[in-house]
C-alpha cells in the first residue's frame, strides 16, 4: 500500500505525515496554571528503543556522539510522537506514530511520562487507518489523572497543542480553532483545523480547548498554509470498539508505466491484543492488500503492458545496444515503450573495479564491476564483500549532528533468498538492516561476468513487502548486456547455476592465443588470431535483447561483439535482426529493406567513419527459392585508424568463412 513515497536510498512519508516535519515558530502558552498539572501528567512521549549496539556496522572512524546535545546522545529511545490518557485505563496517539514500530529492528514502542518512566503498551484496543487514530492500555498504567473530554468545541475559540516537539520534552502552544473540513474521500467526518504550531513529535498529542479538556488528536498539517489538522475526540470515542478497521482509497503504482490504479484498501480484525499481535495481523492484511492493488494495477493496464502496447514493437526488433548498464523499460505520457536510460554516476575502486549508479524511479541501478584480485567465487558468495564493495563506490553515511560518517560494512545480511523472474534470470535478493535509523537496504542482484548488476532501495520494516513486491515484477523490465574479459568469462560461466537460461544454452570455447568459438541454436562462429587476438584480455559482450521467437517473447543474445582489448576499438560484431510486423513505422521498415537489399553500408563495402575502418555484410540461414529471409545478421570488422580495403575485405571473408546461421 502506499503510504510513503519511496526514493533512491531513501524513504519519506507520505505528505501528510511529513508535513508535520515542518518546524514551526513557538508559540508562548497561556493555558490556566491549575490545569497544568492534570495536562502533564496525562500525556506522554512515544518512544521506541534504539538499538543496544551498531554490530554489526562499521565505520570509518567513531562517531563524533560529542556532537550530539546531551539528552539525545544519553537518551536510549528515540522520541517518535506522543500519546495521552483519556481515563486510567485507555491511553491514545495517533495510527501512523504506532505505525513507526511495527516490525521495529530495535523493539516495541511505549510510552514515557516526564520523570523518565517508561510503560509497555499492553492491548491494542481500537484502530482507524483512515481516522488515523490506535486505542490501547498499558501494563503497568501510572496513577495519573486523565484528561476530560469536550465533544462540543466552540469554533474560533483558543486551542492548546500539547506534544513531544522536536523530541525535547512535552510543550504547550495556543492557537485559534479555525475551522473544519470534510476528510478527502466523501465526508464521512470532518478534520478540525487550527492554528497553534506544530512541530516533530506533535502527531498524537491532544488538542485542548481552553479549560484544558480534550477536543481533538493531532494528526497532520496542511502543506500550503499554517494550519494543523485534529481528528475530533468524538470519533475516537465512537468509534467501534475492539476493532481494528481500514477503509481507504490509496493510488498504487510501478516504475514502468505512469497509470496508478486507486483502490480501496479494506482490513478488519478483532481486538483487543498485544502490540505483537495487532502487528502480525495488520502486517498480513496490509500485504494482501498490496498484492491485490498491485495485480488490479497490472490487469488494468494488461493490453497495454510490455510486450504489448504501443511502441514496444521498436524495442523488440529494434535489436541491442550492447550497454552492460541496467535500464528499466518504461511507458511514458505518449503511451510508447522505450528503453529509459539515465547518466550513470561512477565511482572507481581498485584494481580496474569500479560502481556505476543511477537513479530510475523509486530505485537505484548499479553495475558493480569487482577489482581484478575478487574472484567471482567470493563475490557470489560472499554478500559482506559485495556490499562492502558498493559503500565505497555509492557510500552511506549516519549523520551525527552536522557531520556525515560513512558506513564502511553493514555485516552480512539478515535475509536471503533467490527469484527466478519471467525470462528465466537468476536473481539474488539481499536485505540488510539499518538499526539505527529502523530501515532496511533491499538488493535484488544479477550475476553478471565482471560482477553484478541490479537495483537498491531503502524501507521502513513495515513497507518491505511492498518495495519487495514492487521490485519482483520490475525485475521483468530490466534491459541489460553482458559483458567481460575472456578471463571473466571464464570464471563466470563457472557458475553454471546463476546463469540465465539464455547463457545455459549457448556453448563458449576459447583458447587464448589459438581460437575462439560461439555455438548456439540461432548461429555459430569461429575466428583464430589471423582475425583477431584472442587473450585473457579480449572482450566479448552478449547483446541482450526482448524479441519475438516462435509465438512467445524471448529474452535472449541479440548481438555478439568481440573486441581484440577492452580499451582496443578493432572487433568483430555480429547483430540480429528480425523482419519487422505489419505495423512498424517506416524507420523499421526502410532499415530492414537495406538489410535485405545489401544496401551500404550492408554491401561489403569497405568505408571509414570517425578514423574507424568498417566493413559490413549480412548473412541468413538458407531459404527456398522465391523466399525472403525472415533473420538477417550483420557480420561486421572494425578496426581503428585507416585500413587497406583489402585488409578489411579480408577480415569479413575470415569472419564469414566461419559463421553459419540456422534460425530462419
Amino acid at each position: 500500500m502506499k503510504y510513503r513515497i519511496h526514493g533512491a536510498f531513501g524513504a519519506l512519508f507520505s505528505w501528510a505525515w511529513l508535513a508535520l516535519l515542518a518546524p514551526s515558530a513557538l508559540h508562548a502558552a497561556t493555558l490556566d496554571p491549575a490545569v497544568l498539572p492534570r495536562v502533564q501528567a496525562a500525556t506522554f512521549e512515544v518512544v521506541i528503543p534504539k538499538p543496544a549496539t551498531d554490530s554489526p556496522i562499521t565505520y570509518e572512524k567513531p562517531l563524533p556522539l560529542d556532537l550530539l546535545p546531551f539528552q539525545e546522545r544519553n537518551d536510549k529511545y528515540n522520541s517518535v510522537g506522543t500519546a495521552f490518557a483519556l481515563d486510567g485505563q485507555r491511553y491514545v496517539t495517533a495510527g501512523h506514530v504506532l505505525e513507526l514500530g511495527i516490525g521495529s529492528l530495535t523493539g516495541e514502542p511505549a510510552l514515557r511520562d516526564a520523570s523518565g518512566h517508561v510503560y509497555a503498551i499492553d492491548k491494542i484496543t481500537r484502530f482507524s487507518l483512515q481516522q488515523d487514530f490506535v486505542e490501547f492500555t498499558l501494563k503497568e498504567p501510572p496513577a495519573s489523572a486523565a484528561l476530560e473530554v469536550n465533544t462540543q468545541p466552540a469554533m474560533n475559540d483558543v486551542v492548546y497543542a500539547v506534544g513531544n516537539a522536536l523530541g525535547t520534552g512535552i510543550v504547550i502552544r495556543d492557537g485559534l480553532y479555525t475551522s473544519q473540513t470534510p476528510e478527502d474521500e466523501n465526508g464521512r467526518w470532518k478534520w478540525m483545523r487550527f492554528s497553534a504550531a506544530a512541530s516533530p513529535g506533535n502527531s498524537g498529542g491532544p488538542l485542548l480547548d481552553k479549560d484544558g479538556k480534550v477536543i481533538g488528536v493531532v494528526v497532520m498539517k496542511s502543506p500550503s498554509e499554517n494550519l494543523n489538522y485534529a481528528l475530533p475526540i468524538s470519533e475516537v470515542l465512537n468509534a467501534p470498539p475492539n476493532l481494528a478497521v481500514a477503509d481507504k482509497r490509496m493510488a498504487y503504482s510501478l516504475d514502468v508505466i505512469i497509470e496508478k490504479h486507486i483502490g480501496p484498501v479494506k482490513m478488519q480484525f478483532a481486538l483487543p491484543m498485544s502490540f505483537a499481535g495487532f502487528s502480525a495481523t495488520y502486517q498480513k492484511q496490509s500485504d494482501e492488500n498490496t498484492d491485490r492493488l498491485l495485480m488490479a494495477l497490472l490487469t488494468e493496464n494488461a493490453e497495454t503492458m510490455f510486450p504489448r502496447g504501443q511502441g514496444a514493437s521498436r524495442v523488440l526488433y529494434g535489436g541491442s545496444d550492447g550497454n552492460p548498464f541496467p535500464a528499466l523499460l518504461f511507458r511514458g505520457d505518449n503511451g510508447v515503450w522505450r528503453v529509459a536510460r539515465a547518466e550513470a554516476g561512477k565511482s572507481t575502486l581498485t584494481l580496474n573495479g569500479y560502481v556505476s549508479m543511477s537513479g530510475r524511479g523509486s530505485q537505484t541501478l548499479i553495475h558493480l564491476r569487482k577489482p581484478d584480485d575478487i574472484s567471482s567465487q567470493q563475490l557470489y558468495g560472499d554478500p559482506k564483500l559485495f556490499m562492502d564493495l558498493l559503500l565505497k563506490g555509492m557510500p552511506i553515511k549516519r549523520f551525527v549532528g552536522s557531520e556525515g560518517i560513512k558506513i564502511t560494512s553493514l555485516g552480512q545480511p539478515i535475509q536471503q533468498q533467490t527469484l527466478t523472474d519471467g525470462y528465466q534470470r537468476r536473481w539474488q535478493i539481499m536485505i540488510w538492516a539499518l538499526p539505527y535509523r529502523n530501515d532496511k537496504v533491499i538488493a535484488f542482484l544479477l550475476p553478471v561476468p565482471d560482477g553484478y548488476v541490479g537495483m537498491l532501495r531503502m524501507a521502513s520494516p513495515s513497507q518491505t513487502y511492498e518495495n519487495m513486491a514492487d521490485m519482483k515484477t520490475l525485475v521483468n523490465f530490466i534491459h541489460l548486456s553482458y559483458r567481460g574479459t575472456l578471463a571473466q568469462w571464464k570464471d563466470y560461466l563457472e557458475h553454471r547455476q546463476l546463469l540465465p537460461d539464455a547463457l545455459r544454452d549457448i556453448t563458449l570455447r576459447f583458447d587464448y592465443g589459438k581460437q575462439f568459438a560461439y555455438k548456439s541454436a540461432r548461429l555459430d562462429f569461429s575466428y583464430t588470431p589471423q582475425l583477431q587476438a584472442i587473450d585473457k584480455n579480449s572482450e566479448l559482450t552478449l547483446g541482450m535483447s526482448y524479441f519475438p521467437d516462435h509465438g512467445k517473447i524471448a529474452w535472449d543474445i541479440a548481438r555478439i561483439l568481440v573486441k581484440a582489448d577492452a580499451s582496443n576499438i578493432d572487433g568483430i560484431n555480429l547483430s540480429r535482426r528480425a523482419a519487422p510486423p505489419a505495423d512498424a513505422d517506416d524507420d523499421q521498415r526502410n532499415q530492414w529493406d537495406k538489410l535485405l537489399r545489401r544496401s551500404h553500408p550492408y554491401d561489403g563495402t569497405p568505408y571509414s567513419k570517425n578514423n574507424i575502418a568498417l566493413i559490413t555484410a549480412t548473412s541468413s540461414a538458407p531459404v527456398a527459392d522465391g523466399a525472403k529471409p525472415q533473420v538477417l545478421y550483420e557480420a561486421s570488422c572494425a578496426a581503428e585508424g585507416p585500413h587497406p580495403d583489402e585488409v578489411m575485405k579480408d577480415k569479413l571473408k575470415l569472419l564469414q568463412d566461419q559463421l553459419h546461421v540456422s534460425e530462419q
